[in-house]
């Protein structure tokens, strides 16, 4: 005999399967619309940046363009039509397992599995079960249960056929005990008024975006912020105009055998991801720098350098273990460059680099010119010979351990005293720039704006040395455009430039860069890398 609490609890039961399925056809309806509308939306991206054990297949998938296409028809029109099914409950059986197969695609394609982490941003931290995985279980239980568990219109014209029929519809009570009664009509309809809130929700939707984009077509209308009167364009991958070239820098392994490092002759710098912005008398951009650079975003950014082309990123020991996380858990082979700067100390940076397993390391520029300068006051009292037998201890001591060995410098007058002390590099840090840019002609002398303090006798004495040059500060810390500063940096002789970069300005600067490469083939230093 059925009590009054097992039948509130029945009613329940169904009103929270009618909403839940109603939740998740929402969802599904709303994500198949919204790609639909979108002109520039593709599933390349998504197939390229997943790094599971089925990223093959998918990255595969990414690079071919007719069958991107049909997987983002697949994807438009098989989300809208389940969720249609799953909102008026009509075919739901088949609308769930759609969804199901859908959702395993997902999952798969991106799982939160200890070890891996993915360039796609997520809206919570997860340990191997996620919002798709929970909609996969959920939609599967609608595989399997009953039409008359929830209300839709299945359920109603199942009633339907069987009343019609005069078949016994089993535990079915109308409002007489004889037939289908208005309530369960009713009931059964309530997807109807779903759906409704769903195209008015979607009407509203679309209404804003309609005033906004009315608003950008008045001139001087910014997409950002009308306060600001620009206009910011942010380049994506496929507008990547081509590959960047390789060179290699030549060393020895640990055995002494002879090796090459291979690297893009775009590098990315480190130091805004790092925090290090040289803002000059802005006192507050260090600090927006760092709050904007999150794991996360450091971890984005990454992917997408690497995507792009760009195979190293030189920057500060104490960033090993962001880059750790992104060799291990992104499963990113993006080498890293370490500059061993570490409270002027070259051997505990070091020490540092190789506990990291940095791919390569050389002395900071910072302490190649402290230590090589004979007017600089050492706390530690050392003087200019001990403090060059440090350097050249610590480059034996990098290429002990197989690794590329280099020395970075701003002033050129340190790199000269390396090499007339005999110290050889297997490759040059050293900055390049001109000082046509508004903060170079002040009257002060140097003041956090100037990093090549002879731009002149840098490219002179530069094109002496065999040994590759990376330049960096080409940009002199963002006061020179883009187009000036690579194209002044490779066709003057550098064989690599390192260019710090926002995510947003990634894409921007590699096809630069591959337009800089392609005026600088004929140059006066011949390409050593």
């Amino acid at each position: 005999m059925m009590t009054k609490s097992d039948s509130l609890s029945g009613r329940l039961t169904t009103w929270l399967l009618t909403l839940v399925r109603v939740v998740i056809g929402w969802h599904f309806l709303y994500e198949g619309i919204a790609k639909l509308i979108a002109s520039d939306w593709s599933s390349a991206p998504y197939l390229a940046g997943s790094r599971w054990i089925f990223a093959p297949l998918f990255n595969a998938m990414a690079d071919n363009a007719a069958i991107v296409g049909i997987i983002d028809q697949i994807n438009i029109w098989g989300m809208i039509l389940v969720g249609i099914g799953l909102i008026f409950g009509l075919l739901t059986r088949w609308a769930s397992l759609g969804g199901v197969i859908m959702l395993l695609f997902y999952f798969v394609a991106y799982p939160p599995v200890p070890g891996y982490m993915f360039g796609v941003p997520v809206e919570g931290s997860y340990l191997w079960v996620n919002r798709n995985l929970i909609e996969l279980f959920a939609l599967s239980v609608f595989i399997f249960i009953s039409p008359f568990s929830h209300f839709s219109l299945d359920r109603l014209i199942s009633r339907w056929r069987s009343e019609k029929a005069r078949v016994p519809v089993g535990e079915a009570v109308s409002d007489n005990g004889k037939g289908i009664g208005r309530r369960d009509v009713l009931r059964d309809l309530i997807s109807i008024p779903a759906f409704g809130a769903f195209a008015y929700a979607l009407y509203r939707k679309r209404k804003w975006d309609s005033f906004e984009e009315k608003l950008l077509a008045i001139d001087g209308m910014d997409a950002n912020s009308g306060a600001t009167l620009l206009k910011f364009n942010y380049s994506t991958l496929k507008d990547l105009k081509g590959e960047v070239p390789k060179g290699f820098i030549k060393y020895r392994d640990k055995e002494g055998n002879p090796a090459e490092f291979e690297l893009s002759r775009l590098l990315m710098g480190g130091n805004l991801i790092g925090g290090w912005a040289h803002a000059r008398d802005l006192i507050y951009v260090s600090k927006l720098v760092k709050t904007y650079h999150t794991d996360e975003k450091v971890l984005q950014t990454l992917a997408l350098g690497e995507k792009c082309g760009m195979n190293a990123i030189i920057s500060n020991p104490q960033m090993g273990r962001i880059f750790q996380k992104y060799r291990h858990e992104f499963r990113g082979k993006i080498k890293f460059i370490s500059d061993c700067g570490t409270n002027l100390d070259f051997q505990e940076g070091i020490k540092m680099s190789l506990a990291a397993d940095w791919d390569a390391l050389y002395c900071q520029g910072e302490i190649t010119d402290r230590f090589t300068n004979p007017e600089w006051d050492d706390p530690k009292k050392r003087t200019v010979e001990e403090r060059m037998e440090l350097i050249k201890k610590g480059i034996d001591e990098i290429r002990a351990n197989g690794k590329p060995a280099g020395i970075g410098a701003h002033r050129i007058e340190a790199i000269k005293a390396c090499v007339d002390y005999g110290i050889r590099p297997d490759f040059w840090v050293k900055t390049c720039h001109n000082y046509n840019y508004w903060s170079a002609q002040t009257n002060q002398d140097w003041n956090d704006n100037k990093f090549d303090f002879d731009p002149e006798e840098t490219v002179r004495y530069m094109g002496t040395l065999k040994e590759p040059w990376i330049a960096f500060k080409v940009l002199a810390a963002g006061a020179i455009q883009p187009e000036v500063g690579l194209n002044y940096a490779f066709r003057n002789g550098a064989d690599f430039v390192c260019l710090g970069m926002y995510d947003f300005q990634i894409v921007e600067d590699v096809n630069i860069a591959l337009e800089a490469l392609e005026r600088s083939k004929v140059r006066e230093r011949p390409w050593m890398a």
